[in-house]
């Protein structure tokens, strides 16, 4: 049984509980950092995949697990910031310019989004943002001058001071500048929960009614939300297209926006934890089935068979399984098992029983 003494203060507010969380954190990131030296381009390839949907699902973290606002329409930010980025870079300007002016434009146009989606809660905001993915295919055909229409784009190599990175002629390069901004993205996120704005997120999540009681301007709240998380999932989509090279109106489709929220409840919503567990599942299953489609073959001496769908109905059993046995996802099954085990010989049988709550608050919406 391990305990931790708190001493001061800082220790409330700090974002690691002690020393020995925090080399865990460490060890992690420098192992993470090395992979170009102990994986080879196709794993490393996966690994940055992985990356990019880890920020694309703090994205979203932000604004549907710390803030409690559902949006199906994460995909049309995605490609917002995707050619954005693109159009800029074409312009002539240097990627350090393009990169942050992709997000920060994609956070505007999500505050334009979130104005009149103020009023808007649950599914009704669901079904709002999912017209907005929906309606982004066909803006992206509409402005064919800009966005190349159903021709889509390319985005080959880039400079950045000096240095170029691409993704198939650099890729550990490429890798570097994915960890970097997800690292960067990473410690913002951390630094917010910890500011009044962040907690104000979480109290309107819990109970707008409560927030409001409390002193917190609920419209402020969820419209900042809104403009943060299109800013990381405009950087995030900026990332993929240079990721994919190759990207039209088809690439950032509705699926990607179901896909995404699909992937943070998975890792568990309301965590940042979650975010990189979901995007490892959302990252490596493709690759996971693939081989063992391979190994079955392999079985039962027969040829490799193409199964339509698999990859879609092997997700949405995971996701079935974790709501009917795991609300909190996979990171709550581990803070489970991680209490279960700091508590022996104390722990019990039933601890870890679900129980039925509600904010009795909440009636009055």
């Amino acid at each position: 049984m391990r305990v931790v003494f708190k001493t001061g203060y800082m220790q409330d507010i700090r974002p690691w509980k002690d020393g020995y969380q925090l080399s865990l954190y460490l060890v992690l990131l420098v192992a993470v950092c090395a992979a170009p030296w102990w994986m080879d381009d196709f794993y490393l390839g996966e690994l940055t995949n992985v990356l990019i949907w880890a920020m694309a699902g703090m994205g979203l973290m932000l604004l549907t697990g710390h803030t409690g606002q559902v949006s199906l329409g994460h995909a049309a930010f995605l490609a917002f910031g995707c050619y954005t980025n693109a159009v800029l870079i074409e312009a002539g300007a240097p990627f350090a310019i393009a990169f942050p002016a992709a997000g920060i434009l994609t956070g505007i146009a999500g505050v334009s989004v979130a104005i009149p989606a103020l009023r808007l809660h649950g599914v009704y905001l669901a079904i709002f943002t999912l017209a907005l993915s929906v309606l982004m295919d066909d803006i992206i055909v509409l402005a064919e001058p800009l966005t190349g229409g159903v021709g889509g784009k390319y985005l080959g190599d880039v400079s950045i001071f000096g240095l170029t990175v691409g993704r198939w002629t650099t890729p550990d390069r490429f890798f570097w500048l994915v960890l970097g901004a997800t690292v960067m993205v990473t410690l913002g996120y951390i630094n917010l929960l910890r500011a009044p704005l962040g907690r104000s997120f979480i109290a309107v999540r819990d109970s707008e009614v409560s927030a409001q009681a409390m002193g917190v301007d609920v419209s402020r709240a969820k419209t900042v939300s809104f403009a943060l998380s299109c800013t990381v999932a405009g950087w995030a989509g900026a990332l993929m297209g240079m990721y994919s090279g190759a990207f039209n109106n088809e690439t950032f489709n509705v699926l990607i926006s179901i896909q995404l929220l699909l992937m943070i409840v998975i890792g568990g919503l309301g965590s940042i934890h979650g975010a990189f567990l979901g995007a490892i599942v959302v990252g490596f299953l493709p690759q996971f089935l693939s081989i063992m489609k391979e190994y079955v073959a392999v079985m039962f001496k027969g040829g490799a068979v193409a199964i339509p769908g698999l990859e879609t109905g092997v997700f949405g059993m995971i996701l079935i399984g974790f709501i009917l046995f795991e609300p909190m996802g996979m990171y709550g099954r581990w803070l489970k098992i991680r209490t279960w085990l700091e508590l022996r010989p104390f722990c019990r049988k039933d601890m870890f029983k679900r129980r039925k709550s509600y904010l009795k608050t909440e009636r009055l919406r």
